[in-house]
């Protein structure tokens, strides 16, 4: 009989989780943000020190993993990153407090989301073949599944808190037990990263793939955050109707995804990026032009196609790069990657407050557009 606890299934399940619980947060981010009784600036504030939360917690988290080992630091984040979910919807009526909440959520996440993939990373390479497309995509199932637990919750007048809690403990019961495998990672008992640098950025043609990489998680990051206000101020639908955007968006994401592979391998990752970039680019183009909920519903959809495949092309094209380590390589475009997902929305909010959340959303069409550009730099560096 086929063990039910493998290495694939365990990583899987912490992927599904970590999006489940960002997915339920961003489905009520307008209840949670009228409920404080926050601006679209102020609220972006907020994200700014959410991201910096994350941002902070990128290299603390890289050299724990050294130290502990990823599997045990991604068990111990999966639980305080649940918790932290439910801090955001019990704090007072208080920016301060909810600045503290947002900090610890976004470090939280952050932490969990380096200790999770250097975890993929090694069962990658005990598997011997591609698998990571496949945890990318079920972490795409978990935002969807957190967002479609908002439209439910939105639908029965569910207190925030309420739904917060019962849906991080039920995703919780369902994940975490999968995660109880013996696996012995490599770093635990490898080198503590001496002499290397906290953090490590990009350089050369490798600063282009961060720049890709980038561009699309500006994307991802405002469609976190900000699909739900979107749908309510330009389409003028319920907050439970608006949910649905986010929750099309995801879908496509996950659809997409579980197709990458074989599309990259028909067709190279060079003309994967450009044809993404222009998808993307079309989806957020509809979106802001149509102004309607079906238009929208539709580019968020394409802008989910469009972003899919790109960040794991660009930790594929990291780790070709010659004269770095593949670690060293993906973790500087990671950086990038990761910078542009929690700095995107604050960036976003700050813009929807200046002029309009449709003009904000402009901003996805150049970002999409540059990325089809810089496609060439996505070319594997041994193929060249």
């Amino acid at each position: 009989m086929p063990a039910i606890l493998t290495p694939w299934r365990a990583v899987s399940a912490m992927f599904l989780l970590n999006g489940a619980l960002l997915g339920i947060w961003a489905s009520r981010i307008p209840t949670i943000r009228d409920a404080q009784g926050l601006d679209k600036s102020q609220f972006g504030l907020l994200l700014l020190v959410m991201a910096v939360g994350a941002l902070l917690s990128f290299p603390i988290a890289g050299r724990l993993a050294d130290r502990f080992g990823a599997v045990l630091l991604t068990r111990i984040l999966a639980v305080l990153y649940a918790a932290s979910l439910v801090c955001i919807a019990v704090v007072p009526v208080s920016v301060l407090a909810l600045g503290v909440a947002m900090f610890f959520f976004g470090a939280t996440h952050g932490a969990m989301d380096v200790t999770m993939n250097s975890w993929a990373t090694e069962v990658e390479k005990a598997a011997r073949r591609p698998i990571m497309s496949s945890f990318h995509a079920l972490w795409s199932v978990g935002t969807g599944l957190g967002a479609l637990s908002g439209f439910f919750a939105g639908q029965i007048d569910l207190e925030t808190s309420v739904h917060f809690l019962l849906a991080a403990a039920l995703f919780s019961a369902v994940c975490l037990p999968f995660s109880a495998i013996s696996w012995q990672s490599e770093t635990s008992s490898g080198s503590r990263g001496e002499g290397t640098p906290l953090v490590s950025l990009p350089k050369g043609m490798l600063l282009l793939v961060g720049v890709v990489a980038f561009c699309t998680t500006v994307g991802e990051g405002g469609m976190v955050d900000w699909s739900s206000t979107f749908m309510i101020e330009v389409t003028n639908v319920t907050e439970a109707k608006a949910a649905l955007g986010f929750t099309a968006y995801s879908v496509m994401m996950v659809i997409t995804r579980l197709l990458g592979d074989r599309c990259i391998q028909a067709i190279g990752p060079v003309n994967m990026t450009r044809i993404s970039g222009v998808v993307a680019a079309v989806g957020a183009l509809l979106a802001v032009a149509g102004g309607t909920f079906w238009f929208s519903l539709l580019g968020f959809a394409l802008m989910g196609v469009g972003y899919a495949t790109i960040v794991p092309m660009a930790f594929s094209r990291a780790a070709s790069e010659q004269g770095m380590s593949a670690g060293t390589a993906i973790a500087s475009v990671a950086t990038f990657g990761y910078g542009g997902m929690l700095l995107g929305p604050p960036i976003i909010g700050g813009l929807a407050e200046l002029t309009s959340i449709r003009a904000a959303f402009g901003v996805l069409i150049v970002l999409a557009v540059l990325m089809s550009f810089l496609a060439g730099a996505m070319r594997p560096k041994s193929s060249t």
